[in-house]
């Protein structure tokens, strides 16, 4: 075998070595390890993963790649599970709002939130959203993140959603990183129905998602299952359908308000329920026996001001495989730095260093239905990975707020070169 890229001496290697499932519990503190590692990449693949010098089979060439890896991580490429990347506009004008000790939901219902962005959103052209999301996506890439999902939810009309969603295609088409997409036209109750809220679930399941389907648009289906906005039944409703069209579900559940949304995603056999600020413990239990993959979003928390978290400690004691998102949106959390998430997650959730690095790589990868191919540095996997300049995984989490990546290789070619 000859060698494309050689990345040797690292100093920390986390492969995630393990089944390709979620890791729960003391799993996920097994993050696999190496001092002293080596990693061989050919291609766009893995081919060796080890410890020392490189192995005699396999060969480099006049063009091979060799990178010291010393006084430096290496990881699987980060994954962002939970974004809204592509919309019009921005919100900062709701920050008075905030500090003057306006809640979110009060937002909403004066017609800002995520009605406002919606409006942007509509007004967008197919050019601007495009060139809006490339923006963040570079950004995104910068600090290592090789494959994030993208939700629609910002048009709340068919050809709004539609243009959202072609959008995510396009940008998946051109872009190194991957973009796993979700419609998410379920994200709001447009004003015009208020009164008349059933017409538009119908919409949804009769309109939105068929046409959705036909196109090939999205894998999953996400609805804002939360008192104010989508009812447990009508949120029922509409996963039920959208799995009917080959769609996986995933929920915005109990972030707010615990309403059973942790209990929803157990019985429907959701991929994640998101959020989970207000669950349950009795949701939490059933999320954990029917393996629904709890994507928590700290940042989201932080920004509100309201000082609750998701309780992460309590659900990797019942067995819930834990991920982290940026939740990247103009509202709520606008940050692309996922690296900033993992901090807070350490601080604030409480989260070792090894739990966190699980939770955006293995668990984030099979949130998203990737983990056969992403989410650990294996042979035989795509070769996406991130050379962080640290010496060690504690050093990421604990210098907190900075860039820490100096060098990401998307699919065996290295796409971000900082030093």
């Amino acid at each position: 075998m000859k060698a494309d890229i050689v990345i040797k001496n690292i100093s920390q290697l986390v492969t995630m070595e393990g089944p390709d499932k979620p890791r729960i519990k003391e799993e996920m503190k097994n993050i696999g390890l190496i001092e002293n590692g080596i990693v061989v990449i050919a291609r766009d693949k893995i081919i060796y993963v080890g410890e020392g010098e490189l192995p005699d089979d396999i060969e480099s060439h006049e063009k091979t790649k060799i990178i010291d890896g010393r006084g430096k991580t290496v990881t699987p490429g980060l994954i962002d599970p939970h974004t809204h990347l592509v919309h019009g506009g921005s919100r900062e004008n709701e920050l008075p709002m905030k500090l003057n000790g306006m809640k979110y939901m009060d937002i909403l219902k004066a017609g800002g939130g995520i009605l406002s962005t919606v409006k942007a959103t509509q007004n967008a052209s197919f050019e601007e959203l495009y060139k809006k999301a490339e923006k963040s996506l570079n950004i995104m890439l910068e600090f290592g993140v090789t494959t994030l999902e993208a939700k629609s939810g910002y048009g709340l009309d068919i050809e709004t959603e539609l243009k959202q969603l072609r959008v995510a295609k396009e940008l998946n088409k051109n872009h190194p990183v991957d973009i796993v997409s979700t419609f998410m036209g379920a994200h709001a109750i447009p004003l015009e129905y208020k009164q008349n809220r059933e017409e538009f679930v119908k919409i949804i399941i009769n309109e939105m998602i068929p046409k959705v389907a036909e196109e090939k648009l999205a894998e999953f289906c996400d609805v804002f299952c939360e008192e104010g906005v989508f009812t447990i039944e009508e949120t029922r409703r509409i996963l039920n359908e959208a799995k009917e069209y080959g769609m996986y579900s995933k929920l915005h559940a109990d972030e707010i308000e615990p309403i059973g949304g942790a209990e929803l995603a157990a019985e429907i056999g959701a991929v994640s329920a998101d959020h989970l600020v207000a669950a349950s413990e009795q949701g939490m239990k059933m999320m954990a026996e029917n393996g629904v993959i709890a994507d928590l979003l700290p940042a989201t928390s932080f920004n509100l001001g309201s000082g609750k978290y998701a309780n992460a400690r309590k659900m990797i004691e019942l067995g819930v495989p834990v991920a982290l998102s940026t939740d990247y949106n103009p509202g709520s959390s606008p940050t692309e730095n996922l690296q900033l998430v993992m901090s807070f997650a350490s601080i604030m959730l409480k989260m070792t260093p090894e739990e966190v690095f699980s939770a955006v790589t293995i668990n984030s990868a099979c949130s998203l239905k990737r983990e056969n191919s992403i989410g650990s540095i294996k042979i035989g996997k795509k070769a996406d990975i991130v050379i962080f300049d640290s010496p060690n995984i504690n050093y990421i989490i604990y210098h907190f707020g900075i860039n820490h990546v100096d060098k990401v290789i998307k699919n065996g070619e290295i796409v971000i070169e900082r030093n």
